[in-house]
């Protein structure tokens, strides 16, 4: 398996980092953060971690962080919030479609509004069912494809144009909950809701938020 170089993105991590980070973290995003960890124990691997907004929610029962950032400025921002968290986090450069991990070496995943990002979601999604234990958790909480057929048609042309060259890769409609099913994970959990709350549509409202799991040998489809 081939890989894309690992490409930084320093106009867009410091438009994020300064601006649209906390703005959104302002907006709510912040009470989701909490939502998308809460209950989450033991040896946990975050993809996309960004500048580390993620990291303060972690509970105490997580008793390891394994934050995965490719993108060298934002990765900075995140060693430094590491050393600031409530539980014991390590960030690393990797891609999420190739993680340096055993097979069953995690206890639960983390993506948070980073799926529409990288290069290859389903890969990435692949990895992460690989590096998760028998029945362990993937918690998601992503932007995804519009439910209004005129808004897809609007999220189809900004993919193909300028929204991924100036939001750092970001795509607006893609499928993750079917993508997230077709890595093998089952639902156990998802909640769909606009964020934030606009009188005008916008191409990157529509979310969701919930849990999966890797399926236990043997267990009921």
């Amino acid at each position: 398996m081939t890989t894309q170089p690992i490409k930084p993105h320093p106009l867009f991590a410091r438009f994020y980092a300064t601006l649209a980070g906390p703005a959104l973290e302002k907006a709510g995003v912040a009470e989701h953060r909490a939502r998308l960890l809460a209950g989450l124990s033991g040896e946990v691997i975050e993809i996309g971690a960004g500048n580390g907004l993620n990291f303060p929610h972690y509970p105490a029962a997580v008793t390891r962080v394994v934050a995965v950032e490719p993108e060298p400025n934002l990765r900075a921002l995140a060693r430094h919030a590491a050393r600031r968290a409530p539980v014991p986090i390590e960030v690393e450069t990797a891609r999420a479609e190739r993680l340096p991990h055993p097979d069953a070496s995690f206890d639960a995943a983390v993506a948070c509004l980073t799926l529409c990002s990288i290069a290859d979601p389903d890969r990435a999604l692949a990895e992460l069912h690989r590096v998760l234990r028998p029945g362990g958790q993937l918690r998601f909480f992503e932007h995804v494809r519009a439910d209004a057929p005129v808004m897809r048609r609007v999220q189809r042309v900004l993919d193909a144009t300028v929204w991924p060259r100036l939001m750092g890769g970001c795509h607006t409609g893609r499928d993750t909950r079917s993508a997230i099913a077709s890595a093998g994970f089952t639902f156990t959990a998802v909640e769909r809701f606009d964020f934030p709350s606009t009188r005008i549509p916008m191409p990157a409202t529509v979310h969701i938020l919930g849990t999966a799991v890797r399926p236990a040998p043997g267990s009921a489809p």
